[in-house]
Order: structure tokens, then sequence, then C-alpha cells
């Protein structure tokens, strides 16, 4: 980018100027080869020579008097008033950090530096004349180059203190590339790298010490406070940020924001007062200027507002003024972000060698200055643009070093390391701009600036490159929008026993390589002025803990809520959630809504009681079927046995073993085996027992036929290979519906929850409905035609009718199933097959006792009646 010629720029600075300030210098180029003021100015200041010229504007008074704007009489000149001895002790770290720069062979060597330093009185005019004339210059009258190349009036301004005063200076010199360095500019607004494209810093942004501050909050667990801000570009932009990055982070919100008023309106400040003891938050943030806290202060005292965790910005955290006994009772405790302490070693030799009789004409103003605030005594005659003190005449002969004055206390370097900062990254833009190699510079065609062709807008390039560190072990270099790398030191206020107020060092945030701020904190230090010593509470509702959710209470902010318990199968396993998280399919949540638990499991155990009992009358009924197997083997001569079909009573007996014991199938966890075997075991035992009552059936039906005339041919059909093969062949169906069934759709274990959203019922699905339909249909059938038949042969005349007793047995084997099939339709989760089993169980016993029971008693307790005359007693009698 090109740059302005030296005229055009001091012109142009003028006509800015004097369309701002009516009595501000102007340039005048009447002449072709000179140039003079058209007025002169007189402004607090003091120089030193050099090659190179650095500017600095301070606040070494804090305040001015303005004259009066008038056309009519000649214009006064503004009066500084207010001496502040920490802004001249910033003034001359500059000059220190200028002096040891000169007397240092490894930078700038062969250059010396100078410096021009102005006091902004505390007034935006005051400093924005300053860097008008640092820029343009002073000089009454000055020749000019042909080519207007030559060193200008200054090559970077060191300041300004204010923000506001710092945006109105950048927005007239960024125009011209003029390489500004604040000490103590705050605001983010100055990182805007279009607007203030020549702007630097080596304090840390307001951006930054926001998100310290709310790392502090995080830190604590405060998210309900109050912020305080100026009302200036200062505070505006705080409370801009604050509220924008503090709902990002997700640390908290705002109870308020108030903007303090300049004028100390004593009504405003009531309201502010009581909106503070009104409010539920215990922590107050603060970001304002040392004026605005001290008048809030004093409406806190009268109110006698107590309770308050106070956290103050850089810009008050190491205010003296408010460290009194009257206002620690209220802010003993606070905590602050301060500007990172260093050490300057020789400063204070530098500062107790000042003298009034330095310089001369008007370049020790104000070290005349100082020296009258410090000894209490008048020089004569009082230069323009500072008021006359009065009292006894200066004599320079005072001596400093017996002097109990704050000047001379450097154990808390903040603002001054700052300065310290600046000044040496100026010099090191500079050195490293001497140092380029003709050839390799930065510039067009790669060319290098020079001493005789140096322009403010050069320095910017090296400026935005310098990287050196400090003595004191930091580093310094700048980002991409002129912000110096960030570092605040965290204070804390303490209050002694002896009245006496000490401010303490209790950790630090800085940002991390990760670019995230870094808090740390030494809390065994930290002093609590509360009567618990320990940190408030500060929320506007309480956690919500594990288990519930934050439900947002509509038109109130997001920290006002109130906690919703999580519904079932839902939990929340941390504070503070906004939504409760469903359980995976397998679990459930706690009592508590904290964790998820496997669901309970549920399945016919045989650990439960009902599973014992049905596992029991299985096993009875087994263990009964073996007994009457037993007798009827031990009495298989008699004729009770032999009347009844011996091997087809045995292979009943055997069959109904094979159903009882069908029926542990479907007790237990289901297992893929398990749930294929159950219902095939259960067909294919069934239809053996029905087939064999079937065909004990039509044996005594065809008995009975064949007794009567002709009818011997009818026992051809039922021989006992007949027999064997019927019962097989009958069999064998079953067998194949099974097969068919398992091929196709086999059954499988199965986790229902359709019953119980809480539970995991473990059941076997039949798979193909159908087939378990043909199943059952099969055994129906074959009980339907084995009672029919049984029915018919119901009066036959024997004594001992086995028809009747197969009759009754299907009667009760029928029925049982009948209820069955809606009690197994009917019955949820488990109790579907403790159904099943009950009607296996019912309809095996019920065939148990109904055929073997009264063949069991007649042989064991009526054996006087086993006997083949017994048995054939009716017959004989109707014969």
């Amino acid at each position: 980018m090109g740059h302005l010629p030296n005229t055009y720029f001091g012109l142009s600075v003028c006509i800015v100027s004097a369309y701002f300030f009516p009595f501000s210098l102007c340039l005048s180029s009447s002449s072709p080869s000179s140039c003079k003021l058209q007025k002169d100015f007189h402004l607090n200041e003091m120089h030193g020579p050099g090659d190179v010229v650095l500017g600095g504007l301070f606040e070494v008074h804090y305040t001015s008097v303005l004259p009066e704007r008038t056309f009519t009489s000649k214009p006064q000149q503004p009066r500084c008033s207010g001496f502040d001895i920490l802004g001249f002790r910033h003034a001359m770290t500059m000059a220190f950090a200028i002096d040891e720069i000169n007397r240092n062979s490894n930078l700038l060597p062969n250059v010396t530096l100078g410096y021009s330093i102005f006091d902004n009185c505390g007034t935006l005019l005051m400093g924005l004349s300053g860097a008008i004339s640092l820029s343009s210059g002073q000089e009454e009258q000055f020749e000019l180059v042909e080519d207007c190349s030559g060193i200008p009036p200054i090559i970077g301004i060191v300041g300004d203190h204010y923000s506001t005063f710092s945006i109105a200076i950048s927005n007239v010199l960024g125009l011209y590339k003029m390489p500004i360095v604040s000490y103590f500019a705050t605001c983010s607004c100055l990182s805007d790298r279009q607007r203030f494209p020549t702007f630097f810093r080596t304090i840390p942004s307001d951006a930054f010490q926001v998100r310290a501050m709310i790392q502090i909050l995080k830190h604590f667990g405060w998210t309900w406070v109050g912020l305080l801000v100026s009302d200036d570009d200062y505070g505006l932009h705080v409370a801009q940020s604050f509220q924008s990055d503090l709902l990002q982070a997700g640390g908290g919100c705002l109870a308020y924001l108030e903007v303090l008023p300049w004028d100390s309106d004593p009504g405003e400040l009531r309201r502010i007062v009581n909106l503070m003891k009104a409010s539920t938050a215990r922590v107050v943030i603060v970001f304002a200027h040392e004026i605005h806290m001290i008048q809030l202060m004093e409406e806190v005292v009268t109110q006698n507002v107590t309770g308050l965790q106070w956290i103050a910005s850089e810009a008050l955290a190491s205010a003296t003024v408010l460290q009194t006994p009257r206002l620690m009772a209220y802010l003993s405790g606070t905590l602050g972000i301060a500007i990172r302490r260093g050490e300057i070693p020789g400063l204070r030799e530098f500062l107790l060698k000042i003298h009034p009789d330095q310089g001369h004409n008007n370049e020790n103003n104000m070290v005349r200055q100082f020296w009258e605030y410090t000894f209490q005594c008048r020089f004569e005659p009082a230069p323009a643009g500072w008021t006359d003190t009065g009292g006894a005449l200066c004599t320079g002969e005072e001596d400093m070093g017996n002097m109990d004055t704050e000047f001379l206390d450097l154990s808390s370097l903040r603002p001054e390391y700052n300065v310290y900062k600046a000044v040496y990254a100026l010099a090191y833009a500079l050195d490293s701009m001497l140092r380029c190699e003709p050839g390799r510079g930065p510039f067009s065609r790669n060319s290098c600036a020079t001493l005789q062709t140096l322009e403010p807008w050069q320095l910017v390039h090296y400026l935005e490159n310098v990287n050196f560190t400090t003595s004191f072990g930091d580093e310094v270099s700048f980002d991409s929008n002129g912000d110096v790398l960030p570092i605040y030191d965290v204070m804390n206020w303490l209050w002694l026993p002896d009245g006496r107020t000490k401010v303490q060092n209790v950790g630090d945030v800085k940002r991390s390589a990760s670019n995230k701020e870094v808090l740390t904190l030494k809390e065994e230090k930290i002093f609590w002025n509360f009567k618990s010593e320990k940190p408030p509470r500060s929320v506007c509702s309480e956690s919500c803990p594990p288990g519930t959710r934050m439900a947002r209470n509509k038109g109130q902010p997001v920290c006002c809520f109130t906690c919703a318990f999580c519904s079932e199968g839902k939990i929340s396993n941390k504070t503070n959630s906004l939504e409760c998280i469903s359980c995976p399919e397998d679990f459930w949540s706690s009592p508590q809504r904290d964790h998820c638990v496997p669901k309970k499991t549920e399945f016919l155990s045989y650990h439960e009681p009902l599973g014992i009992c049905l596992t029991t009358a299985s096993l009875l009924g087994t263990f009964i079927c073996v007994v009457v197997l037993g007798i009827f083997t031990y009495h298989r001569s008699t004729p009770m046995v032999r009347a009844n079909n011996s091997e087809l009573s045995f292979l009943l007996l055997v069959s109904l073993k094979l159903c009882f014991l069908c029926s542990l199938l479907f007790i237990g966890r289901p297992r893929l085996w398990t749930c294929q075997l159950r219902h095939a075991a259960f067909g294919i035992s069934f239809v053996l027992c029905v087939s064999c009552i079937l065909v004990k059936t039509m044996v005594v039906l065809a008995v009975f036929k064949a007794s009567k005339p002709g009818g011997e041919a009818s026992l051809k059909w039922f021989g006992v290979m007949q027999q064997r093969g019927t019962v097989l062949v009958l069999t064998s169906i079953q067998a194949a519906i099974c097969t068919a069934w398992l091929v196709s759709a086999s059954p499988s274990p199965h986790k229902n929850t359709q019953y119980h959203i809480d539970k995991i019922i473990y059941e076997c699905v039949v798979g193909s409905t159908i087939g378990f339909a043909v199943l059952l249909g099969y055994i129906g059938l074959l009980a339907i035609l084995s009672f029919l038949i049984a029915f018919l042969a119901r009066n036959l005349p024997d004594n001992f009718n086995e028809a009747k007793l197969i009759t009754f047995s299907m009667l009760i084997f029928c029925a049982v199933w009948v209820a069955f099939i809606p009690a197994y339709i009917n019955s949820p989760s488990k109790y579907a097959d403790a159904v099943e089993v009950f009607a296996i169980l019912a309809s095996s016993f019920g065939l148990l006792v109904a055929l073997f029971g009264p063949k069991c008693y007649l042989m064991l307790l009526r054996p006087e009646r086993n006997t083949k005359k017994a048995i054939m007693a009716r017959v004989t009698v109707k014969s």
C-alpha cells in the first residue's frame, strides 16, 4: 500500500484537528519551502532528544478546566488539575525504558531513541490534541526537503490510557498508518482490524477479560450474577461481550445489567443499589472506573448492603482509592482480574534521579509538577497549562528518598510493566526494520526502509511480527488483531486485623496452546467476607440432581428452572441435564432415575413357587407312572392285566410318563433347543398316548363283536402287529407334522417387552401358528375319535368295562384342552407356559387316574376280584 508525503500528512491532521478543536495548532503552506504554526497551543509535555522519537500519551492529571469557546476574545489555554502520581510514574517508566534501550548495545546500535510525552489531563480534547501534536510536530517553523523526505516527528505512540481516547486517536492517526501501542485500553472494539489497522496493545482486551471472568464464575458455580458497567465505550462493549460470551459458554445468566452514570445521579444510584439489594444474585461484577465505583459504594454504605461478593475488572482490581476502612467492610474478599504484575530492574534508581532541573524551557513541566505535588511547594513562575498549587517556594534541594510516597512503591508494577513492554515492542520493531538487508526487504521491489526514508506505516509491518521475551520471562507478540498474548492475575482483597488492606495474588488466567482460557487458583489463600468463610451460593435455581432434568420457566432466563423427575425408562446421570435419555432396550431406569439397570427377566422358573409346584407335579406324575408300570409288571399274569391288553397298557404308561416329563421343557429359561423340543415332545407324546387309547378302544369293540356269532373275522384286523402298526402310523403322522413345522418356521426364544415395559419376558414364540394349530388339532381329532368309539362301547356287558373308563378319561382330556385354548391365549407372559404345563399335567393325571386307578385298586386292594370269573361275571349271568 502506498503512503502519503509528510507535508500532506501534516496538513491533513491540521484540517482534522482544526475542525474538531478551533483553538488547536494548524499549519500554513503559504511558502513552498517552509511551514509555520498558525497558532501556538501549549500542552503539558516532556521531551527527551534522540535520532528517532517515540510519542507517549499519559494521564498525568486526571481532570482539566476547558476555556469557554468564543470568537470575540482571545482563546485561553486549558488548565490541568488533579495531579495523578501513578500516571506520572507510567510516563517515567516510558522514559526509563528508552534510557535502558539506549544503553543496550545489542538493541538499536548507533541509534538513539528520544521521547515526547504529553499529558491528556483525563480529557479527550487534550488527549487527541496531544496525539495530533505528536504526529505533526510543534516547531514554530521548520524547513521542508524538496522531495518531502526525512524523519517524521515521531514514528509511533505509546498510549493512550483510556479506550475511548484510544478509539478517537486511532480513528484519526490510523488513516495515516501511525502505529499506536496502548498499555491500558482494553475495549474489545479495538480489535477490529478494519477500523483500527495500526492499533496494538500490551494489555489483554476486554474480550479475554470477560472470558477470564466467566472462568471464575464457572469454577465457583456462580450462575446468577449482576453486572455493572460504566457509561462509555469500555463499559458498553463489555456488557455486549459479556452477555454473548456468557450465553455461549453456558456459564450462567445475568440477574441484572445496569449502566453506572457519569454524573453521580443520586436517584439513579439509589435505584441501582435497591435492585442489587432485592436481587437473589449474590455476585456482582463491575466493569467501570474508580470514580463510578466510589459513587456506587457511597450509596452501598448508606443502605448498608452486605453479603455481596464483588468481582472487579482490571480497572478496579488494584484501585487503592477504594481500599479504605470505611469501604473495606463491604469490599473485603473482592476478587479481581488484574494486569499481569512484572518486575523492572533499575526503575527505582531511575525514579530517584528525577529532578526539576532536568531539561529546559517547558520540557520538564511534568517533573516540576510532580515535585510540587510531592513536596507541597511551588515554582515561579507557574508555566501555562497547569494550576498554581500555592504554598512555599521549591528549592530543588528536597530529598525524595526520605519521602514515604506511593510513587516509589514498586511492589506491584502492572500498568508500568505494560508501558515497558510497549516501548520495547516499538524498539524491537524498529531494530528489525533497520537490520533489513537491501534487496530482501518486505516493501515494493524488496526494498528496505531507512531512517532517512522512514514512514510510520512501514514500522507497522515489523510491529505485527515482533516477538521477544522480557527479563521477567513473559513472551510478547501480537496476534492478527494487534492483541498481545493474554494473561491476567487473579487478585483477592484482604482486610487485615490492624486495619491495613492487602491485595494478594491467588492465581492467574492465561490462554493455552489450544486457544482456551486456563484458570489456576490457590483457593486456600482466598479470603471470603462471609461468616461461613466459604464461597457464597449465587444461583437462580438450585442444580437439578441426577435423575431429573431442567424444565425451563416460560418468560424467565435459562438459569431459572424447575427440576422435573425423569419418566420411567429414562435417566439423567449428571447434574443439570437438559433432557433425560432413554435406556437401552434390555435396560430400565433405576428407582432414582440416575442410571440404567438390566431389566428384570421373567419366565417360568424352577426357583419360583409356581415353577416348583408344576415341577413337583410333573415328577410326581412320572413317579406314579413308574409305580403303576411296576404294579402292572408285577401282576402281568393276572386276568386284570391280561384282559386289558398288557402291551398297549405298558406302552400307554410309557407315553404318559413322557407326557409328564415333557412338561419340564416348559419350565426354565427358554433356549433354542427347548423351544424346538417342547412342542414336538408334547405333540408326539400325547399322540402316542391317545393312539394307544384309540387302539385299545377299537380292540375292545372288536373283541365284543367277535364274541357274537359270525364276528370272529373282525379280530383279524386287530392283531398284535396291526395294533403296533396303527400306533406307529398315527404317531408318525404327528412326527411329520412336527418336522414340517420345525423346518418351515421353527419356534425360537424371544424377549417380549409388550406385557411389561420394565421387564423382559422370555418366551418361546411358536414360529408358525398354523403348525401349532395342526399339532393340537391332530391330537384333538384322535381324542374325539377315541371318545366317540368308547362312548359307543360304554354299555358292553363286562363286569369291568374298559370302554367306560376310556370314555370318562377322554371326556376329561377333551374338557381340559378345550378350556386350555382361551386360557392360553389370554394368559400374559410366563403364565401362558404355566397354563400349557397345567393342561398337560391335568390331562395326563386325568388319563392316568381314569384308566389305571380302578385297575390298581382291584389288583392291590381287592385281589379277590382279579379273576376271570369276576371279570366275566355279568356275561355269565346273562348267558
